[in-house]
């Protein structure tokens, strides 16, 4: 198969490989860069597999930085843009069940695409768009299927984080999983507990914002996957729950993570306990339990202004998200929104009184002054005294 029409991103880098077969070498576009170009996708990086040696590929080019030389990955500088391009390899021994022990060249490409994850992305192709597929890649991307390379066994005890990137792809992709693959995922599940958190947590939530997170999320329930999960040990129930509700993907990680929170019942207290096993940001904790908050004020019927302001825009729209896939009975988004705008204030900002103006006016530092700023706030929020400097010095004053 030939692909007569590159992408501009091919085109730019095809320099690269001329130069490197013009010095007796091999060179090819390899990875996620061709699969998604077979599949009509928008392209990220560009990937370069080559015969030459990391010192070998160094002498040809001016400017190159040794990002992963022990592993043969060298990047390519031209015209500002970097191309990591790796040498030929197959390696051996994984103690950690996610990097190779020892890694060794070779000049042979069939050798270098036998250690990769899936089928799908051991393709290779040549500068002017010849596909070599030695694993049946191109069937497995018309049937939309994902399938380990060789023995998916051998695959998974390599490096454990693809049984959770297999599903990734199930979800981003819309594909379903071959079921000797889903076997081995099913088999190798424990080994999860070897992979570092925070690699875990990137492949959950690309599975919650692909195209078809339900179909992900079938294979991570069915197999077991969620048992070596931080928080999810006990969630079978509430995610296989999800999977019949998860018609499209999630629009942010903070929804990802209220989802979740809401499914398996977190309350906005819990939720940092939570997100800290998943090695979270304190912004993300943060706005989690923000957007939990307001769908439990949701949920008992108790959205007054001052939890509308509480919560903010990006939050309420996190939370009405969540509201409209559990299927809970709320106003709609529109409503939530329009009602947010008739606040008077927006934020602690918008205040027309600061703790200075009160100091002027002879309040004295301390808590005193903080509490009347807000009260202050509160009632402004509310709609029972104006958001005006002269009303709030006077109002301040009597307190």
């Amino acid at each position: 198969m030939k692909i007569e029409t590159l992408p501009t991103e091919f085109v730019a880098a095809t320099p690269i490989l001329e130069t490197i077969e013009a010095a007796g070498y091999e060179a090819y576009f390899v990875g996620g860069s061709v699969r998604d170009t077979l599949l009509g996708l928008p392209i990220h990086d560009v990937d370069i597999a080559t015969s030459a040696y990391p010192q070998e590929v160094k002498q040809l080019f001016k400017k190159t930085v040794d990002t992963g030389i022990e592993h043969g990955t060298v990047m390519i500088l031209d015209h500002g843009t970097g191309y990591e391009t790796t040498t030929f390899r197959t390696e051996t021994g994984y103690q950690d069940y996610r990097r190779p022990d020892s890694v060794t060249f070779v000049r042979s490409l069939r050798e270098d695409l036998k250690r990769r994850d899936f089928t799908i992305n051991a393709l290779a192709m040549t500068h002017d768009g010849e596909i070599i597929d030695y694993f049946n890649g191109l069937g497995d991307l018309k049937a939309k299927r994902i399938k380990a390379v060789g023995n998916p066994e051998e695959r998974f005890h390599e490096d454990a984080l693809r049984t959770m990137r297999a599903i990734r792809f199930a979800s981003q992709l819309d594909f379903t999983i071959d079921p000797q693959t889903v076997a081995a995922i099913q088999h190798h599940g424990n080994l999860l507990t070897k992979i570092a958190v925070e690699r875990i947590h990137v492949e959950f939530v690309k599975l919650f914002l692909g195209k078809h997170p339900a179909n992900g999320l079938t294979t991570f329930v069915e197999t077991g996957l969620y048992q070596y999960c931080p928080g999810l040990a006990t969630a079978r129930e509430a995610l296989a729950q999800l999977i019949s509700a998860l018609q499209h993907g999630l629009s942010s990680e903070t929804t990802v993570w209220t989802l979740i929170a809401s499914a398996v019942g977190l309350t906005n207290r819990q939720v940092g306990s939570f997100l800290k096993q998943w090695k979270s940001a304190n912004q993300l904790i943060s706005d989690v339990a923000a957007a939990v908050r307001f769908l439990e004020a949701l949920q008992a019927g108790e959205v007054t202004n001052w939890v509308l302001y509480q919560a903010g825009a990006a939050h309420i729209k996190t939370a009405a998200e969540v509201a409209n896939i559990l299927q809970i009975d709320t106003p709609s988004l529109s409503q939530l929104l329009d009602q947010y705008e008739t606040l008077t204030i927006k934020s602690k900002q918008d205040l027309a009184i600061s703790g200075q103006d009160l100091i002027k006016a002879g309040v004295a530092p301390g808590p005193k002054l903080g509490q009347l700023l807000t009260k202050l706030e509160r009632e402004v929020v509310a709609g029972t005294l104006d958001n005006d400097l002269g009303q709030l010095l006077n109002q301040a004053l009597k307190d």
